[in-house]
């Protein structure tokens, strides 16, 4: 599986709810999370393969397998490749060779994935950055912007050839008419997609629907029939003996999260606030870091702090503004 779509939407928020996973956090991503990881964040390409490998060969660490973000994760391989080769980037082999090198590499990593799902029964998530780039078809007059896969042009067709299942998540924006015919684009309502569109790249084998919210609960038949793998134990890295390290934060459940966050919605939806201002106060104040999704802040904070509390929150948001 691959799940991509901007910066802060929430895709390591989405990993987590993933049957029993196990993060292997590229890019130090999951620090607010309360999910198991290796305890050494990969600093190369050939420690991440051997993470990969040592989950091969003690598959009831985990069931799903998430690699936080593949697009990081490239960024290690072009390292690899490049240091191996004493050249400062890609380009520097001539030809577009250095991304034939890169699309070789990155396969053997995908092979070990394949290896891990067919062989050993256990789920693998790639999660993804999304890029906006601008898109021509010969045949078509003129151009038009379409969100992608934040990797290279050889890497990302073999990503999305490699997956069994490709999600898009983005922000679902809403266009409104006042009664003087001025338009405001409102709402931001996280969703997911599930099939090919010409903005975007999506597909999936298992008879989802085009559009879905963006919420473990919409895919989770898929996993429903997995067999469970023997009860995970403490894991060690790949390594030395330290084991996966877990925060003390405690994971909220996505329904009640839901539920709390519905008189919220309301309140940005009418004082026409987005959820990145919101981030921004909130970290301003040292609660959560920026990029931790507002879903992710828990029931008793949005309603105790944010909702109870809406009046000066919004002050604050209105200071930031006129800054």
């Amino acid at each position: 599986m691959v799940l991509y779509g901007p910066e802060g939407i929430g895709k390591s928020t989405f990993a987590a709810q993933l049957p029993q996973p196990l993060f292997i956090d590229t890019e130090g991503g999951t620090r607010h999370l309360d999910v198991q990881r290796f305890a050494e964040r990969p600093s190369s390409w050939t420690l991440l393969l051997e993470q990969v490998r040592y989950v091969q060969s003690h598959p009831d660490l985990c069931r799903t397998l998430v690699i936080d973000t593949a697009d990081w994760a490239e960024a290690l391989c072009v390292r690899h490749i490049c240091d191996k080769a004493q050249l400062g980037g890609l380009e520097d082999f001539g030809y577009g060779k250095g991304y034939v090198y890169l699309q070789e590499e990155f396969a053997r990593l995908l092979q070990l994935l394949t290896d891990l799902a067919e062989g050993r029964g256990v789920n693998v998530l790639l999660t993804a950055h999304a890029a906006m780039r601008k898109f021509e078809q010969p045949q078509e007059m003129g151009a038009y912007d379409r969100w992608e896969l934040k990797l290279s042009k050889k890497v990302a067709p073999l990503v999305k050839e490699w997956a069994d299942l490709l999600l898009f998540a983005n922000y679902e924006v809403i266009t409104l008419t006042d009664t003087n015919k001025h338009k405001k684009a409102t709402g931001g309502e996280r969703v997911m997609y599930a099939t090919h569109h010409p903005c975007w790249d999506a597909k999936n084998r298992h008879g989802l629907p085009d559009k879905l919210p963006f919420a473990y609960a919409a895919i989770a038949q898929i996993f429903a029939g997995a067999e469970p793998l023997a009860e995970a134990q403490p894991a060690k890295a790949a390594y030395g003996e330290t084991p996966i390290s877990e925060l003390p934060v405690t994971e909220g459940n996505p329904a009640s999260l839901a539920e709390a966050s519905r008189a919220l919605a309301a309140l940005m939806f009418e004082y026409n606030v987005t959820e990145a201002e919101l981030q921004r106060v909130v970290a301003d104040r040292g609660y959560f870091p920026a990029d931790t999704p507002v879903l992710n802040y828990g029931e008793d904070f949005i309603n105790g702090k944010l909702v109870a509390c809406w009046p000066q929150v919004f002050r604050l948001i209105e200071k930031r503004r006129a800054k």
